[in-house]
């Protein structure tokens, strides 16, 4: 899939954007327009939005987390590398939306991360 990638970490507790540490959940960074947008058919939906609900509609559960800086909000540039450090560090990029699964794989895309939302529904609670 273009633009996206998978990526594995061998350490299981990372530093979350925000507010410390997150322990082994499934965490999805988004920016910081979060999930809005994310029901518009594609194109149109917002990749963070996107993720979000596919995650939301597969009945996955995860820990939403916003970071700062956006792609084009040009006033966010001078502190982008900063804010979005611990993107960079768990993908490798700095864009957003990733999803962070509970054995430290990594997904990065939109696309990628409603693929997976879709191939790994939980079993419903019987």
């Amino acid at each position: 899939m273009r633009g996206s990638r998978t990526c594995r970490h061998p350490v299981r507790r990372q530093r979350s954007a925000a507010d410390g540490e997150y322990d082994r959940g499934v965490v999805l960074y988004v920016c910081a327009d979060g999930t809005s947008f994310g029901s518009l058919p594609a194109p149109v939906a917002h990749p963070c939005g996107r993720a979000a609900v596919a995650l939301d509609r597969a009945g996955h559960s995860y820990e939403l987390k916003k970071v700062k800086g956006g792609t084009l909000k040009f006033w966010t540039w001078p502190s982008r590398a900063k804010d979005r450090a611990v993107i960079e560090q768990l993908s490798g990029q700095r864009a957003v939306p990733i999803l962070v699964l509970d054995d430290g794989e990594v997904l990065t895309g939109s696309g990628r991360i409603v693929e997976w939302a879709q191939q790994h529904a939980p079993a419903a609670a019987g």
